[in-house]
């Protein structure tokens, strides 16, 4: 039974024999996230919650400023179904507005601190959100200067409410109001909208329902072992679904244990956090693991009780990823997923060759995996095509995308992930890149991502990006973008060391460029469209 548009909340839902397998194997349990709140709270009640800033909660006392804050919600008209645009960074305040939200009935539409008009504007005007949850400043950027853009763009967005001096707009310290009760959503209905994470043109929203997000980070929390005895440390943007839910902030609640927030991923001060307050388990994208494991070698702090890092949001590299344990001590998890839906980890119990040079396999036993040539037949094991998947948390269209959705699901369910991989016999995948990542030069396909990972394995290359710049007589160019360690080496002797790795000549870089820093996209990944522009318009 193929998905129809659901006329009330502008999603495709999930087909009555897809539900019915879901319920049936026990993975969707038919509560809406705020009852799962309650009971976490009920089990947990003296626990420690939430760490940040100068202070902690307790799950009762997180409990009871969610309630207060959820009943002033109500109180200024959030009301079920409103769409509400949060913008915070990673504070307590975040936690507290998202629970409320739920709360209150209303959709948290998620969005990064480093948004800006752009995508804000369009992305409250898309939801047609009816009011707009901002921090007053962060990282020296005034979020009010932007709520008024907002304001005065969308028409909408009736009510700005603020995390500290809200000047003319609410204060959230005063949306408090007595405990009042609410009336469940259904645990099929949207939960939040995400933000979604391509590099390309505006971001889509995607519909993550109760049921499905709850299981989401439910089963991750299981994969990773979690218990209440352990510390997560949220480092990537909060509102972004890998520290929320995989498992993330969801995850540890889930089974009472601390948050620990920071706004600052630097290792001189998140260092400082793990041993403080004796971190288990965080996340981070691949440059900060970089990062952090060469800080390693001149930050003093005792990272003794850190288990488990996970790594994802783009391809972790082997050689970064052997430098993990000498340098962290404690165990890499790889994780290769999707705010859209389905997530794959490297198993805690998966031998060293699996977690170094895959990005896992899926989650869920009901995860569906397609692996597709160009003519959307299915390519043998181990051979490369691209990934298709369906299964209990992965949307079937994004939000108001009625036209898109018609490329971006197969006639059969399957949401089209654009990512390039090979599967092994084992069931793990190997991502070998974008569909948009794959350079045509002179006819030929040179791979961007096998290019970078190469290149990273010489000594002068600290980071690098490998770019396709538009070129007249080749169709596109090879641009690698280096950072370097020390010395800068030549276009000359990057050649001559890729053929020494057996690189055939028409993958070899046409153009070398140096740069002190590589751009980055707002969920911590590499922004190649920035890259082209500057790199292109030098040419």
């Amino acid at each position: 039974m193929t998905a129809e548009i659901s006329t009330n909340i502008d999603v495709v839902p999930f087909s009555v024999d897809r539900t019915r397998r879901y319920v049936e194997a026990g993975l969707w349990r038919g509560r809406a996230i705020p009852a799962e709140f309650d009971t976490w709270v009920a089990d947990h009640p003296n626990r420690r919650a939430v760490v940040g800033g100068d202070g902690a909660l307790t799950y009762s006392d997180l409990a009871i400023r969610v309630r207060a804050t959820a009943a002033g919600f109500a109180e200024r008209g959030i009301g079920a179904g409103d769409r509400v645009v949060v913008q915070l960074p990673n504070t307590p305040s975040f936690v507290v507005v998202l629970f409320a939200l739920l709360e209150c009935g209303a959709v948290p539409v998620l969005t990064l601190p480093a948004h800006r008009a752009r995508e804000i504007v369009h992305l409250a005007g898309l939801s047609e959100a009816t009011a707009y949850v901002i921090a007053d400043s962060d990282g020296g950027f005034d979020y009010r200067d932007l709520a008024r853009e907002v304001v005065g763009s969308v028409p909408s967005v009736t009510t700005v409410f603020v995390d500290g001096d809200a000047a003319e707009f609410t204060a959230l310290a005063d949306v408090r109001a007595e405990r009042r009760a609410f009336d469940r959503a259904d645990s099929r209905d949207v939960a939040v909208l995400l933000v979604s994470g391509g590099t390309t043109g505006l971001p889509k929203l995607i519909p993550r329902t109760h049921d499905d997000y709850a299981y989401n980070a439910r089963a991750s929390a299981q994969v990773c072992a979690l218990t209440a005895d352990d510390v997560y440390l949220a480092v990537l943007p909060a509102a972004h679904n890998f520290p929320l839910a995989c498992p993330g902030i969801l995850g540890a609640f889930g089974v009472g244990a601390s948050v620990v927030l920071t706004r600052d991923p630097s290792p001189d001060h998140t260092f400082g956090l793990i041993e403080q307050h004796g971190v288990t388990v965080t996340a981070l994208v691949p440059s900060l693991t970089h990062l952090w494991c060469e800080a390693t070698e001149w930050e003093s702090a005792d990272l003794s009780s850190l288990r488990l890092l996970q790594v994802g949001g783009a391809k972790l590299t082997p050689e970064v990823a052997k430098l993990v344990r000498p340098a962290l001590g404690c165990t890499l998890q790889q994780v290769f997923g999707m705010a859209e839906g389905l997530l794959n980890y490297t198993r805690l119990d998966d031998p060293d060759d699996l977690v170094l040079t895959t990005q896992g396999r899926p989650l869920s036993e009901l995860d569906e995996i397609r692996i597709v040539d160009e003519t959307g037949d299915d390519v043998a094991i181990g051979e490369v095509g691209e990934l298709l998947t369906r299964g209990p948390y992965t949307i079937n269209g994004y939000y108001r995308a009625a036209e898109h959705n018609r490329t971006a699901i197969t006639a059969d369910g399957y949401y089209r992930s654009g990512d390039q991989v090979r599967m092994l016999a084992t069931g793990h995948l190997i991502v070998t890149g974008r569909i948009k990542d794959v350079i045509t030069r002179g006819g030929e396909n040179v791979a961007a991502d096998t290019l970078e990972d190469l290149l990273l394995t010489h000594p002068a290359v600290s980071r690098v990006a490998v770019v396709g710049i538009p070129d007249r007589d080749l169709g596109e160019s090879v641009c690698a973008v280096i950072v370097t360690r020390t010395t800068e080496p030549t276009l000359a002797e990057l050649r001559s060391f890729l053929v020494g790795l057996g690189c055939a000549a028409n993958t070899l870089p046409d153009r070398l460029v140096t740069r002190p820093s590589l751009p980055m996209t707002a969920v911590g990944k590499i922004d190649k469209n920035a890259l082209v522009a500057a790199v292109g318009s030098r040419s």
